[in-house]
């Protein structure tokens, strides 16, 4: 999908203020949803993933299940919401040695497990919205030996709430991110300033 395009600096994939955050992505639901909704903590459109089993309820790019996203920036973030349910996210790389390989990272996993063609990561986070950075270079370095080409697709499973997930040339600090990058909470006036 991106292959050809040029590639430096961000690269969004999903936004969920978007006239159609799902443009580029393909849903499946069983006992669950995927609904915008406005989420009250940062008072904006928010897309929703919820479900009783995380393998039943997802979404995945690009849409075309014979398509790739060839999105050669290594670093992987999401903006997310912790819902404290089950959730799990992966994305699909390929290697220089040509192998893909996927790396899954999961809230409801104590351990790191590496094999052949899986990576599987605990996955830990904050309480409300989170910022998820995944390097993948050094992702696929340390677990496999081998050096990162491209993404070649990206899946989120319930249960979250998303804002964003983007590709970057390298780590940025929250301070060098464009405006439309950043998650902002909004401003509650106290009583005393009233």
């Amino acid at each position: 999908m991106f292959r050809n395009t040029f590639q430096s600096g961000f690269l969004s994939i999903l936004f969920s203020m978007g006239s159609k955050p799902l443009q580029i992505w393909d849903k499946r639901v069983r006992n669950g949803h995927i609904k915008r909704t406005t989420d009250s903590d940062i008072e904006s459109l928010v897309l929703e993933l919820v479900g009783s089993n995380v393998s039943t309820t997802y979404i995945t790019c690009p849409a075309d299940l014979t398509k790739n996203l060839g999105i050669k920036l290594p670093i992987l973030v999401l903006i997310v919401k912790n819902l404290d349910r089950y959730f799990t996210f992966e994305v699909q790389i390929l290697d220089d040695k040509g192998v893909r390989r996927r790396f899954r990272a999961s809230n409801f996993q104590s351990t790191t497990r590496v094999k052949p063609f899986i990576c599987t990561i605990p996955l830990r986070m904050e309480e409300k919205w989170n910022q998820l950075q995944l390097n993948l270079a050094d992702l696929t370095k340390r677990a496999y030996g081998t050096n990162f080409v491209e993404v070649l697709r990206v899946q989120v499973h319930a249960n979250c709430r998303l804002r964003r997930i983007f590709f970057s040339d390298r780590i940025y600090k929250e301070s060098e991110l464009p405006a439309e990058f950043k998650l902002y909470l909004p401003i509650t006036q106290s009583k005393s300033d009233e």
